[in-house]
């Protein structure tokens, strides 16, 4: 039993999904640092009655030889709640795909039960698997145990944040390039960025197989690596001839839905004029068995989104239409140092690269990174006009 009453959080129990507070409350159980999960309900409850928050968030906190992966959290209340006093944050860095073997995952719960307050989050936005709630004098011991398994930091602060990527070829039939593969070639070459925050703010980096985008790589990337193709949609009529007999109405649900207005649907046959074609896949992932993407599959580069700091959010941009993504990626790698390095070099301090090409242009950046300026980078059409008119001109 919680030694606090907490009548509004239990509120958060009712209903017929799975429950923070309930896990916390599990949390309290099972490990070695009970008094933390209790405490943390007690502070969260204050929260939700005075509608005031209670911690301070940041600090130096760490452990030997990095600089990043520990999140300094601390209450702002530690007489009346001891147990979170401290509530440091630990990233581990995730293996690509997100998988895991079940041994793998109670290895990881053992250790943070140890160590920590018990409770994770499996995966926070940033990829990394999070481990939330443990005190300063903690740090080294959780770090000894997870690095002599194997296990090592994820990124935090002004740095390189852990590449993050979908399942990519490994589950999914869609997959244009080996997403998983080229998640973990880049976390390896930036090892040092990642533990050694030098960058004015951080810089994320997602890939994703194609563009259904399962990581969100357009809304929440620095830099985008979506898997595309280039050449025609492959189209097998005798599969679509099974699907409108199957009952699907492909008038409605596929042409009628295409973005770009490219496709047709006479005689019982699918058309696309694929040089109209964006790739957004849609066609594809409702007809999987009917359409599969071209056989010369790549990735589009996009730069730039973020959520809303500074200024607001930002979705990626297109910089490179397409370019080929084969092991050891020596073209994407030397891409993406030019970008961090023209970014290191013109960025005010918390200033993201998506804010900076909006201050520079695109112009200055296309230049540094020695990209060609080509129609896939227009971002949106222009707002103001190209022709400006003298009142003589409009009187005529």
């Amino acid at each position: 039993m919680s030694k606090y009453k907490t009548p509004m959080l239990d509120e958060l129990e009712k209903g017929p999904w799975p429950s923070f507070v309930t896990e916390i409350k599990k949390a309290s159980l099972s490990s070695s640092m009970p008094n933390m999960a209790d405490d943390e309900l007690g502070q969260v409850e204050k929260s939700y009655v005075t509608k005031r928050g209670y911690w301070k968030h940041g600090g130096i906190v760490g452990v030997l030889g990095y600089g990043g992966g520990v999140i300094g959290r601390y209450s702002s209340l530690p007489e009346e709640f001891p147990g979170v006093a401290h509530f440091h944050t630990v990233r581990l860095n995730q293996p690509s795909g997100f998988f895991y073997t079940a041994e793998a995952l109670r290895m990881i719960c053992d250790i943070w039960d140890k160590y920590g307050s018990g409770l994770t989050n499996l995966h926070g936005s940033t990829g990394d698997l999070v481990l939330l709630g443990t005190t300063t004098d903690k740090l080294e011991a959780i770090f000894a145990e997870y690095s002599s398994r194997g296990w090592d930091l994820g990124s935090s602060g002004s740095a390189m944040r852990t590449p993050s990527c979908c399942v990519g070829k490994a589950r999914c039939e869609w997959a244009n390039i080996d997403s998983m593969d080229i998640c973990n070639s880049l976390t390896q070459h930036f090892q040092d960025e990642m533990h050694r925050p030098s960058f004015p703010y951080k810089f994320k980096i997602k890939v994703s197989g194609c563009a259904c985008d399962c990581v969100a790589a357009i809304a929440r990337a620095d830099c985008s690596i979506i898997g595309t193709w280039k050449g025609a949609i492959q189209i097998d009529q005798a599969e679509v001839k099974n699907y409108a007999d199957a009952g699907m109405d492909i008038q409605k649900e596929i042409i009628e839905m295409c973005p770009t207005d490219c496709m047709s649907f006479e005689g019982g046959k699918i058309k696309i004029a694929d040089a109209d074609c964006n790739r957004c896949m849609h066609c594809i992932a409702k007809m999987t068995k009917a359409l599969r993407p071209g056989k010369e599959k790549g990735a589009t580069i996009l730069i730039g989104s973020k959520a809303p700091i500074v200024v607001g959010s930002l979705l990626s941009w297109v910089v490179v239409p397409f370019i080929k993504c084969e092991a050891p990626y020596e073209e994407l790698t030397d891409m993406i140092v030019s970008i961090i390095e023209w970014w290191d070099d013109n960025a005010k301090p918390r200033e993201r690269i998506g804010e900076l090409i909006e201050v520079k242009g695109m112009r200055p950046f296309l230049e540094a990174i020695g990209v060609e300026p080509q129609p896939q980078q227009v971002y949106e059409p222009r707002k103001d006009p190209f022709f400006f008119w003298s009142e003589s001109d409009l009187e005529k």
